[in-house]
């Protein structure tokens, strides 16, 4: 019984090193099949998002603005 737990704590490391290597391999082999977005489409992309931010944020301001303008008038201030 001494013996097999001897076994197994010195077969852990190896297994763990084996591991290690595979999924740098693995992960190494799966950016190899990653299509990578040209310049342009990675330009127009962050144009979509800059733009869509913009007018989410007017669209909050104005409705924030509306909300405070309403309140004031229920409070009379």
């Amino acid at each position: 019984m001494a013996n097999e737990k001897a076994a197994v704590k010195t077969s852990t490391p190896k297994k763990e090193k084996k591991s290690i290597v595979k999924y740098f391999k693995d992960a190494r082999s799966e950016f190899k099949k990653v299509v990578w977005p040209s310049r342009k489409q990675v330009i127009n992309n962050t144009i979509v998002v800059i733009v869509s931010m913009v007018v989410s944020g007017i669209a909050i301001w104005g409705v924030d603005s509306i909300f405070m303008l309403l309140i004031k008038l229920m409070l009379g201030k």
